[in-house]
């Protein structure tokens, strides 16, 4: 079957990219659908979706977009039509994988046609500004794919083909390559910093795999919780175990190893149950070029690798922090339960360990009991969260659960 993609651009000033784009998808036994974003100039190749298409689709007109005077909020309406009929012409069967060009303009629409796609359908940005942090975790897809687009500001040259022609093999060769997620089984999402700090998964994972669960564990480094936020949020998961609140941490004390504002409120909007923990609550990472606050200067210091960095928090933080979750749990749709190991959070924070820090420890616990009293359903452990006893903590609730129904039973 001939896979069609959709490539999404301004075929005005960027017509010659875009053409070659699409020959060398063609080439490869392709289709294409083309939509032209652009708002100024007319497309200089045929397009199948104009851009008075998807103006209209946003009810405006180009007429209406270029009397704004703002290329700014011009685009933005141009962004929620293009997104409209993105997630339109894919229900409709239109095309099998998605591809987008751009500049900062470019990238800001392309984000929003890619989050208008079901999870599995490919979806590759060539951008220049791909990997910056101009681009916020929040507005990404959870398996969207970026491609940096050196040399591809204006004009076809010798270094923009060749990253156009690895985009077109790379988007083409996914629609025809992909598996798109069946759940056959319930899926349990869940949150993790790595076995190193965190080593519940590797009890976790065979117990619940036996119970008739897959699992599917995120790395929470930034984007790993953005992926896990967004498809709880969307109800994707039968239950989460979100144990790894290591962003919310980040995002709060201006790091940028974060997951966007909305940590830890995904499957509280969604009503999915979700079982909750602090694992590594007690550490802020920082990337790995990302100088130290001074305010941190005087803290344990881990080094993981060139990437990232952590240091830890005091008590006064930590409590600030108990309090933060508890409000963000409070809200939640469904069944929430926080389980508070007093014996230690992470690895690091045992007795030897750079970050060990008892007293810092008891302000968190003596904080969070407080602040999730009568607001959310939680249990204090007499052990620390990589101790067998947690895990069969967690499997006990899990089982009480799926025998009152709030959990679905896992396949057979």
């Amino acid at each position: 079957m001939t896979k069609t993609i959709l490539v999404i651009g301004t075929f005005d000033t960027k017509a010659d990219e875009l053409a070659y784009l699409i020959d060398r998808i063609k080439a490869q036994g392709g289709d294409v659908l083309a939509m032209d974003v652009s708002i100024l100039g007319e497309a200089k190749t045929p397009v199948d979706v104009t851009k008075h298409q998807v103006a209209a689709a946003a009810d405006t007109t180009i007429d209406a977009l270029i009397a704004l005077g703002e290329e700014g909020e011009a685009f933005a309406r141009m962004s929620a039509g293009a997104a409209l009929l993105t997630r339109k012409l894919h229900a409709e069967g239109r095309f099998h994988g998605m591809i987008a060009l751009g500049g900062t303009m470019g990238t800001d629409l392309a984000l929003d046609c890619a989050q208008a796609l079901p999870l599995g359908v490919p979806k590759y940005i060539v951008s220049t500004v791909a990997g910056s942090p101009l681009i916020a975790a929040e507005r990404m897809a959870a398996d969207v794919q970026f491609i940096l687009w050196a040399g591809g500001l204006y004009g076809l040259n010798p270094l923009c083909k060749s990253s156009l022609s690895q985009a077109a093999g790379a988007v083409l060769g996914a629609a025809q390559a992909v598996e798109p997620p069946r759940f056959d089984r319930p899926l349990i999402g869940m949150t993790s910093l790595g076995s190193s700090c965190l080593k519940y998964m590797k009890r976790l994972h065979p117990e619940l795999t036996r119970r008739g669960y897959d699992i599917a564990v995120f790395h929470t480094t930034g984007m790993g919780g953005m992926a896990f936020e967004r498809l709880a949020s969307e109800g994707t998961f039968a239950c989460v175990m979100d144990f790894s609140l290591q962003e919310l941490v980040n995002m709060l004390h201006g790091s940028l190893v974060s997951a966007g504002a909305d940590r830890l409120t995904g499957a509280g909007r969604s009503g999915t149950p979700q079982l909750v923990a602090p694992g590594a609550a007690d550490i802020l990472d920082l990337a790995g070029w990302q100088p130290i606050p001074p305010r941190f200067q005087d803290r344990p210091f881990h080094e993981h690798n060139r990437l990232i960095k952590s240091v830890g928090f005091n008590a006064d933080e930590r409590r600030g922090l108990a309090q933060a979750i508890a409000d963000r749990l409070a809200g939640a749709k469904g069944q929430t339960h926080f389980f508070l190991p007093k014996g230690g959070i992470e690895e690091w924070d045992k007795p030897g360990e750079a970050a060990h820090d008892p007293e810092g420890l008891a302000a968190f616990t003596e904080a969070a009991e407080r602040a999730l009293s009568g607001r959310v359903d939680h249990t204090v452990l007499d052990c620390h969260i990589n101790d067998a006893a947690f895990c069969d903590a967690v499997l006990a609730k899990l089982d009480e659960w799926v025998a009152a129904g709030i959990v679905p039973k896992g396949a057979a």
